[in-house]
């Protein structure tokens, strides 16, 4: 199914799939919810402040997709929505949840999916995250990113929300030889007498002056010390 959504819309639909699971009790929601919703702090990447206008837009976007649809509760003027992923995607509940984490906090591993997405739905073993990952691959609603030293996951929906980045450098391996050169400094590297520059006449001889004050001192001290034994 190719469903191809903008940053906007992307955030709303994550949002109203998100506030399904964790907040039932206040779903659907309102325009005012949903707004804060895509601006809370947490649990979300990247950070954005969403007017209300720009919701209303993206959830008139969304509705046009088959992907949300609006009701009006008796005694109530304010429509609320709720979102039809579970229809129009075809995939089960947790599958769901997986792809809502990734809509709203961007690529990550598979262990931060497990453990982030556990406040939608539980996903008890790695192994039954694969088979998810899978599902929504297969779909086309998943896939994962190229590069870096782990792997990682990005939602497909929106290919503006979460762009690819460059690949993490990877260091070439380092031979044992290298290592240990590394570590030990070769003989050809140590100063040597012949490569040390000399030092100014004028300099050495103030050495030498001083060299020659101090053993005089030493001198005087010795024979000082002499006398007062024998005494």
């Amino acid at each position: 199914m190719d469903i191809s959504l903008n940053s906007h819309e992307a955030r709303v639909f994550g949002v109203l799939i998100e506030k399904g699971y964790t907040t039932p009790d206040q779903y659907p929601l309102s325009l005012n919810a949903a707004t804060n919703g895509c601006n809370q702090k947490s649990n979300r990447d990247p950070q954005v402040d969403f007017s209300e206008a720009e919701v209303r837009i993206a959830l008139q976007g969304l509705r046009m997709k088959g992907l949300i649809g609006g009701s009006m509760q008796t005694g109530s003027r304010v429509e609320k929505y709720r979102h039809n992923a579970r229809e129009i995607l075809k995939v089960g509940e947790r599958a769901i949840a997986v792809l809502a984490e990734l809509l709203l906090r961007g690529p990550q591993t598979a262990g931060e999916i497990r453990t982030r997405a556990k406040r939608m739905r539980d996903i008890p073993t790695l192994e039954d995250l694969a088979q998810l990952l899978a599902e929504l691959e297969a779909a086309g609603f998943v896939r994962e990113v190229p590069g870096g030293r782990a792997t990682k996951y990005k939602q497909s929906l929106c290919g503006t929300l979460h762009p690819d980045g460059e690949p993490e450098p990877v260091a070439p391996p380092e031979r044992p030889a290298e290592r240990l050169a590394g570590a030990r400094p070769s003989p050809m590297d140590a100063p040597t007498a012949s490569s040390a520059p000399a030092a100014p006449p004028e300099e050495l001889a103030e050495r030498v002056e001083t060299l020659e004050a101090q053993v005089a001192e030493l001198q005087t001290t010795v024979a000082r010390l002499v006398a007062e034994l024998g005494a």
